[in-house]
């Protein structure tokens, strides 16, 4: 299986560090705001990277954040007239009603920054004590020059960054460089800490969550492309001064979304909210289309890509609930598939989705006509159904009572016997079962 590593910009066979199990982390939202269809696709994306190791036999523990102390959720709180916490708690819940109504259950974990907070502040301080870190009247700053290859994952150099285009302008900085672990504040939500009362930067929270749950590196750290830098890149650099790794062997990204040709930003006023987006498309429609572009590169939000993702779903489903309705009329037995090669020679190639959406559309293809001519049809059933299972897809399944089968052979025996009344008063009363 390979993987392709941002840190190394290539790709690379997949070695977990212990065998038969996963560990990976994703940055999670800040909850201020309700999240927008970008913010949706890390999750849509490693649901199916998690799924995929669980599919292969692997124990998967998957981590994802919340940030519930920041800036921003204090301005929300200021413009809602709430507390942080109670914007914090409100916006946790809508996140993880989307999350529900997306169909993505894989997270196992999901830290906050208040639950980790004596973490935080503990780590900060033996970063002080490695000298990586200084405080200066309440701000705690880490020295970015320390690290040799500090900018490794953006691919940017200490030159390049020196230009001062991409470095936060701070007077009580040593460097230009360097970015704050812990923020003193005494407005709004603030916390005690030995170097005064505050909030902790951004930057320390994953680090310090990962090091938490999981030791020191982990198998897989993933998030949106946005986040590589400066999130990312100080993320690992905080991890090569306390622990001198790059916190996981692989780091994924995925691309950003656009609308219509456009890159969706909040300052062009072209986001989707999540919540609204899901009222227009199901979850199926919605995986099926993002799925049709490979994880790493951008999305683009069309009616034409919807539309066909529409007809897919559709078509997968009509196929499967034949089959699932054909098995139980002839009381088929057999044994389950686990894996499929091919499923496996797809997705080893980086998730490669788009290829397994092609394999599906051939497989509902090869069950239809087996179905049409009588021929064994149960592996490619079963085929269809674990790709189902990778891709996070959902489709209920009728499940037959001993009355619907016997509605369901009389309705057959109508046909045949040429009894159209009574054959469609039959169709009429399995179609309400959703059995036809």
């Amino acid at each position: 299986m390979k993987i392709y590593n941002s840190l190394t910009d290539k790709l690379e066979e997949f070695i977990p560090i212990e065998k038969g199990k996963i560990t990976m982390y994703v940055c999670g939202p800040t909850v201020y705001n309700y999240v927008h269809i970008g913010n949706m696709r890390p999750a849509i994306t490693f649901d199916m990277v998690a799924n995929y190791f669980k599919y292969l036999g692997y124990e998967v523990r998957y981590a994802s954040n919340f940030t519930d102390i920041n800036p921003k959720i204090i301005n929300a709180a200021k413009e809602l007239g709430l507390t942080e916490r109670e914007v914090a708690d409100k916006f946790i819940k809508a996140y993880l009603d989307d999350i529900n109504s997306y169909q993505c259950s894989c997270v196992t974990d999901r830290p906050t920054v208040l639950e980790n907070l004596s973490n935080i502040i503990d780590f900060i301080s033996k970063l002080i004590e490695l000298d990586y870190a200084y405080n200066v009247d309440g701000d705690v700053y880490f020295r970015v020059r320390k690290i040799k290859d500090y900018g490794k994952l953006s691919n940017n150099t200490i030159a390049e960054l020196e230009s001062g285009a991409r470095v936060e302008i701070d007077a009580k900085k040593e460097d230009p460089l360097d970015f704050a672990l812990w923020r003193k504040t005494d407005s709004g939500e603030n916390f005690s800490s030995p170097w005064g009362r505050g909030i902790p930067g951004w930057h320390t929270e994953c680090v310090v969550m990962i090091n938490n749950l999981f030791g020191s590196k982990i198998d897989i750290h993933g998030g949106g492309v946005d986040l590589k830098f400066p999130h990312h890149e100080n993320e690992i650099a905080q991890s090569k001064a306390l622990n001198n790794n790059y916190l996981a062997n692989y780091w994924m990204h995925n691309g950003h979304i656009n609308v219509d040709g456009t890159k969706m930003s909040k300052s062009l006023n072209n986001f989707i909210l999540a919540k609204d987006f899901i009222k227009k498309y199901r979850p199926n429609v919605i995986k099926l289309a993002m799925f049709k572009t490979h994880y790493r590169l951008p999305f683009n939000i069309s009616d034409n890509l919807f539309n066909e993702a529409i007809t897919l779903d559709e078509r997968i489903y009509n196929s499967l609930k034949q089959a699932s309705v054909k098995i139980q009329v002839d009381n088929i037995k057999y044994s389950k598939l686990m894996q499929d090669v091919k499923i496996n020679e797809i997705m080893d190639d980086d998730f490669n989705t788009p290829n397994l959406i092609s394999y599906l559309l051939e497989l509902v293809k090869e069950l239809n006509s087996s179905l049409r001519t009588g021929l064994s049809f149960t592996e490619i059933y079963d085929k269809i159904n674990l790709i189902v299972g990778v891709l996070g897809l959902h489709y209920e399944m009728p499940t037959m009572s001993e009355d619907d089968l016997k509605t369901y052979n009389a309705w057959l025996t109508a046909k045949k016997e040429k009894n159209f009344n009574e054959a469609d008063k039959l169709r009429t009363q399995l179609i309400d079962k959703n059995i036809l």
